[in-house]
């Protein structure tokens, strides 16, 4: 099963600009409802080396593997896999785009983003380096270590629970750089702290195909998305509000029901 959301006032406007603004948008830790790891981004990772080996994936569309059967959301492909995952597309308001997708697996959650990059060089470490910064500005914590998928961020992001309280929830930002795009995923809930939690949803992210296109686009231009074509609409609830403007979550819009 998935949903999408509606974003409201500007808040993709940070979207092409790779920052931190468009990161914070899932709803999975903005609740700040009691979710698992609200208090500390403390997750232990393995010494790994700095530089991330695409060998096993993402994989660009000329890498897919033609004997998979893939979600198709336009310029991301999630394999359909059996299991328990819910996916959300998130909906900018004033302009109906899809403008992220979200996969949740039980406590666990990692939104997804693709976008144009250069021919001749990738632009994770800047992009790094500028969410490093909103989030300290916002009053978050944040560190640059090594990971899965090369150098990572594990952050502690500012959110306000129901009762007006203001607490960190974790969030952990990776990035692969592919061939003409750059794919950005930000786990949330259990997997931004727990490694064995983080696995399903670490292979889930080596599995999706980036559709990257013939058409020329300026670096750091979000890739477009598109919901499944047998999406149903289904409900509609609403979400808690973050602290800070750029940390505000998208309202959830009609619920879908997704294909498989």
């Amino acid at each position: 099963m998935s949903w999408f959301r509606r974003n409201k006032g500007d808040d993709a406007s940070g979207v092409d600009e790779g920052t931190a603004s468009t990161g914070f948008t899932d709803d999975a830790v903005a609740d700040a409802d009691g979710t698992p790891g609200e208090e500390s981004a403390g997750r232990k990772l393995s010494p790994l080396t700095d530089v991330y080996d695409r060998s096993k994936g993402p994989w660009d569309e000329s890498e897919a593997d033609a004997e998979e059967t893939y979600i198709d959301l336009g310029a991301i492909r999630l394999p359909a896999k059996e299991g328990t995952i819910q996916i959300r597309l998130e909906i900018e308001e004033e302009t109906s785009k899809v403008i992220a997708a979200t996969v949740q697996l039980e406590d666990s959650a990692v939104q997804l983003q693709a976008f144009a990059a250069p021919r001749t060089s990738g632009i994770w470490d800047e992009i790094r380096s500028e969410i490093s910064a909103s989030v300290s500005r916002q009053g978050g914590e944040v560190d640059d270590v090594p990971g899965v998928f090369g150098r990572e961020l594990l952050a502690k992001v500012p959110a306000r629970t129901p009762d007006g309280r203001t607490v960190l929830q974790p969030a952990r930002f990776s990035g692969v750089d592919g061939p003409r795009w750059f794919l950005r995923a930000v786990f949330h809930g259990a997997a931004a702290l727990d490694e064995e939690k983080a696995q399903e949803l670490e292979r889930l992210v080596r599995d999706v195909v980036v559709v990257r296109g013939a058409e020329a686009m300026a670096p750091r231009e979000l890739l477009p998305l598109r919901l499944p074509e047998n999406a149903q609409s289904e409900g509609e609830e609403g979400t808690a509000e973050p602290a800070g403007d750029s940390l505000r979550p998208p309202e959830r819009g009609p619920e879908i029901t997704e294909l498989r």
